[in-house]
């Protein structure tokens, strides 16, 4: 069996809006049985997940997708179906491949609630516009 199309899901430290972002992704497209799966990547990745993150996620009845932030990586970004950036991506991605940048999400460090809350907005359109595609 193949795997499933794959959303990447970056910002710069790997550790905070990526990770809230694929963790959402993967729990709201499962729900409706959507064969697509998100990973979170960092530019510049710290060496462990944000403490609001994981605090956060687990209120919320979720798990990161990853255990540590991971880099950014040339395959991560050639193989996904589609990127979604919360920072600024390094010039040799920006010219690879198409992307959106989610700009606006308030920083998780400040306030988990809002921060989570303006990312699952925008995830609950894009895995509508998934679903149209399914």
């Amino acid at each position: 069996m193949s795997q499933p199309p794959t959303i990447l899901f970056v910002c710069e430290h790997g550790a905070a809006k990526s990770v809230i972002a694929a963790a959402y992704f993967n729990k709201l497209a499962s729900e409706i049985n959507l064969n697509v799966r998100a990973i979170a990547r960092g530019t510049n990745p710290n060496e462990e997940l944000s403490p609001k993150t994981i605090t956060g996620l687990q209120a919320d009845g979720l798990t990161p997708t990853e255990s540590i932030p991971q880099k950014l990586s040339r395959v991560d970004f050639e193989s996904a179906q589609r990127v979604v950036a919360f920072c600024e991506l390094p010039e040799e991605y920006r010219s690879k491949a198409v992307f959106e940048q989610w700009d606006g999400v308030p920083p998780v460090s400040e306030d988990y609630d809002k921060a989570r809350d303006a990312i699952v907005e925008r995830i609950n359109r894009l895995i509508a516009e998934q679903k149209d595609r399914a």
